[in-house]
């Protein structure tokens, strides 16, 4: 029996047919099955569809989101930092990068500006060099004005002063970093004439203020106590050399004694010499 007639033989076999019909009948299903997984994985992946990411950066998350949507993206904020020179609450960084391409739906991840500008602590610089202070402020992100104010004082090149704009500011002052500070910084001993003012009564803001004003140099603040920063101001006063209305040239240092009593203040006797200073 050759081939064609075994075949012939099989096809009137009505198990044989069955057994094939049901083979055939696998095939096509499972062809169909798949071809149906292949078109759905195509609608569900988008496969080949792609969008241009457009640039967000210096944008507020609004506009992002208007951007973004419109182009059937999402975003997703994962960091946060600080850039003096980027505008607050905006975008600094993103992945996927500008003008790259990404799948519809892709999430854009955002790095943010800070809203506000973290601040630090002034610390104590008067009395040492402009340069070591530049060196300082910067150090703590704090801009230096470029005009330094030159003003009479017993030591050359020392720092007089701290400002934001026309006022002086003390150690322990809570400053913006990226803010812009004026150093006030003496130039020697001056050659005008000036009365020394009377401090009694008067804190150390006060005294310092006053003397700066009359282009004078602050000088020994000695407290009767331990004293804080925060309790600084609750001290005035009580003793000063020179004394009040003594006729002395620009630059002239003053020296003070402050304590917390009032009394003390008003009714000392100033006219003891310098050596009760030390």
């Amino acid at each position: 029996m050759n081939i064609k007639q075994q075949i012939q033989t099989w096809a009137k076999n009505p198990d044989i047919r069955l057994v094939v019909m049901n083979v055939v009948a696998a095939i096509v299903i499972a062809v169909t099955l798949l071809a149906c997984l292949l078109v759905w994985l195509r609608h569900y992946t988008e496969h080949g569809v792609e969008v241009e990411v457009p640039d967000v950066t210096g944008l507020y998350l609004n506009e992002v989101d208007a951007m973004l949507t419109n182009q059937g993206l999402r975003f997703q904020v994962i960091d946060s930092t600080f850039a003096p020179k980027v505008p607050l609450g905006t975008v600094v960084e993103q992945n996927p990068p500008a003008y790259s391409h990404a799948k519809h739906g892709r999430v854009v991840y955002l790095v943010m500006n800070a809203s506000f500008r973290p601040k630090v602590m002034l610390p104590e610089l008067y009395d040492i060099s402009y340069r070591q202070a530049m060196a300082t402020l910067r150090s703590l992100h704090i801009n230096v004005n470029e005009d330094i104010i030159y003003e009479p004082s017993q030591y050359k090149d020392l720092v007089l002063d701290i400002r934001r704009g026309n006022e002086s500011l003390n150690a322990g002052t809570m400053v913006e970093e990226g803010e812009t500070l004026t150093l006030v910084v003496g130039r020697g001993m001056g050659t005008e004439k000036v009365a020394i003012p009377d401090l009694r009564g008067r804190n150390y803001k006060e005294v310092r203020a006053m003397l700066l004003e009359k282009y004078l140099t602050p000088g020994n603040f000695d407290y009767d106590e331990p004293v804080t920063d925060s309790l600084q101001d609750v001290f005035v006063v009580y003793h000063q050399m020179p004394k009040a209305g003594e006729i002395v040239t620009e630059g002239t240092r003053v020296d003070v004694k402050l304590s917390k009593n009032i009394e003390k203040a008003m009714t000392t006797d100033n006219s003891d010499g310098e050596e009760d200073f030390f």
